[in-house]
């Protein structure tokens, strides 16, 4: 149960699974595939789906790069929250928009992993959210170049360590996309 009162609901966050984002991201076909099953299922469920969506100089609003996937299709009344930070809180209407809806638990997918979906876990946690990540939906690019591990490992390595995470009155771990049950429990 989270540490936030009066917020019994869920909520799958569906994190900058954007065109120019995913473009070369690990496994892209197959992640934005479980993202794609996972929305259908939290809307039969009736569990608020709610989009996140980055912008800067590299990422322009309204650019071709800028928009969601054409695999993923938001539907009008499901919250779309620009942010330009890596957590998806930061200087976001997230957090209101989070407490309308009564969530205490977020269901967390997208992209990147080593960036904007590990800030936003941490952000979430630190902010009283119960946070899942969905271990199989989620993805990041190549950055070995520069000296990171490879996306596999980076992959591996967050669902290693947020499956172990503790938060005293709070939730971490991990699910896969076939185990998430938006009806019980994953």
């Amino acid at each position: 149960m989270p540490t936030l009162p009066d917020r019994p609901n869920t909520a799958l966050i569906v994190i900058d699974v954007q065109v120019g984002v995913v473009a070369g991201a690990h496994q892209r076909d197959a992640v934005v595939g479980n993202i794609g099953a996972l929305v259908d299922r939290a809307r039969e469920a009736g569990v608020p789906v709610v989009w996140v969506q980055h912008f800067d100089h590299n990422l322009a609003r309204g650019s071709d790069n800028w928009r969601i996937v054409p695999e993923l299709d938001p539907v009008a009344g499901e919250p779309l929250i620009e942010k330009s930070y890596p957590d998806s809180f930061e200087e976001t209407s997230l957090e209101g928009v989070l407490a309308g809806l009564g969530v205490g638990k977020l269901i967390v997918t997208g992209a990147q992993t080593d960036a904007c979906i590990r800030s936003t876990l941490h952000g979430a946690l630190a902010r009283g959210y119960d946070a899942l990540l969905v271990s199989d939906a989620h993805t990041t690019e190549d950055l070995s170049k520069w000296g990171a591990p490879t996306p596999d490992q980076v992959i591996a390595h967050t669902n290693l360590y947020w499956k172990f995470q503790r938060t005293p009155g709070r939730v971490a771990g991990i699910t896969t996309t076939a185990e998430m049950d938006f009806r019980g429990k994953p």
